[in-house]
């Protein structure tokens, strides 16, 4: 079947960047960049909830600052999945260290003789490292983290004392870039399915073993099957409470984009919960299709997992094969230009509630739950 024809009109300069993605991006990955540039603004003229996923090394790369936090601020996105990783490396900037441009052909042994450390064409002294392990020790160490908590909990007190810091060096919080103050300030969750897999934790070991050595008592700990539940639960609150649609971006693929998809198979696979999937998807990403790994995935394959809605595959969904920073950019300037503004969700505020509503849900279904402990 023959669709839109093809026709640009000649570029003049004049264009906004809007007007550009809907101009002269007709066809291959250009046209991938431009439908799923649409599909993102449906979202957000649809007052849908946005989950947002980031993976790869983008807080170095400083997208958390140029991309991630306006969209936090504008109350576009309500729910952030990350990595450990990016959360560590949010907060070098904060403490006032800096990361660099280099050449990744330079050379890995002499960087490595001159303490730098590289993250393909960005580098930094590796005292950035030993500093932010620091404060992160600090930090856990304080008595509020002296309980079991949920990932979004401990984004959410890592946020709030880490504005507090900077309250104390006479700086605004608001006016930082740090994704984790932002989204404490916004009360927007940040969950990490894989916690143990970044420096921040790796400072939790570090206390933890030191308390069982002799050194201070250390009681911190994350509730990784209540945290999993929590993520369910704003699922279905999204969907059947705060605003009927849910979206997903995805940046990246990796953990947090099956972290953030696992709620569906959650709800209707394990708890029998009904559940329809996503309504919008769009994954910017470049990994293959055809290599099997959760990455590539399409709307369409996580579908037949329950995780995508019919009407999302097949009118609201986009896979960009594309290296995240060189499209997200343009998204965020062409949506923000365009003026459409999307509720906040401020879903930190309605964790309790949310799962409130999805523990009535899991009561009714009961019976049928105590059927599967048996095995045959």
């Amino acid at each position: 079947m023959l669709g839109q024809k093809i026709a640009t009109r000649p570029i003049s300069g004049r264009e906004t960047v809007e007007e550009m993605l809907g101009n002269a991006f007709p066809a291959f990955v250009g046209r991938q960049v431009r439908d799923g540039y649409r599909v993102i603004k449906k979202m957000a003229k649809e007052d849908s909830a946005v989950v947002f996923t980031m993976s790869g090394a983008m807080t170095p790369a400083d997208l958390g600052a140029s991309c991630v936090v306006p969209l936090v601020r504008s109350g576009f996105i309500d729910v952030l999945a990350t990595t450990g990783a990016n959360l560590y490396h949010d907060v070098h900037r904060l403490i006032g260290k800096e990361l660099f441009a280099v050449n990744p052909a330079h050379g890995d042994l002499d960087y490595r003789k001159k303490e730098t450390i590289r993250i393909y064409d960005i580098g930094f002294d590796e005292s950035v490292l030993l500093d932010t392990d620091r404060l992160f020790s600090w930090l856990l160490s304080q008595e509020p983290y002296q309980t079991s908590m949920t990932t979004p909990e401990f984004h959410y007190q890592l946020g709030m004392d880490l504005a507090e810091l900077l309250r104390k060096k006479g700086k605004k919080p608001e006016e930082s870039n740090s994704l984790l103050v932002q989204c404490a300030l916004n009360e927007v969750p940040v969950f990490c399915g894989a916690p143990q897999d970044g420096s921040i934790f790796l400072n939790a070991v570090k206390l933890a073993r030191m308390a069982r050595l002799g050194g201070a008592e250390f009681k911190f700990s994350l509730d990784l099957a209540r945290d999993v539940y929590e993520f369910s639960a704003l699922h279905y609150y999204a969907k059947h409470h705060c605003s009927k649609k849910l979206s997903v971006i995805v940046a990246g693929g990796g953990v947090p984009k099956n972290y953030s998809l696992q709620p569906e198979p959650m709800l209707s696979q394990i708890l029998f919960v009904d559940v329809d999937g996503y309504d919008y998807d769009v994954q910017i990403c470049d990994a293959n299709v055809d290599n099997g790994a959760l990455s590539s995935c399409t709307a369409g394959e996580g579908h037949t997992w329950g995780k995508t809605s019919a009407e999302c595959v097949e009118k609201f969904s986009q896979y960009v094969h594309c290296d995240v920073t060189a499209v997200l950019p343009w998204y965020v300037n062409a949506l923000l230009a365009s003026g459409l503004r999307k509720t906040p969700r401020k879903l930190m505020l309605h964790k309790e509630e949310a799962v409130a509503l999805l523990d009535s849900k899991v009561k009714a279904k009961m019976p049928a739950l105590k059927k599967t402990l048996e095995f045959k």
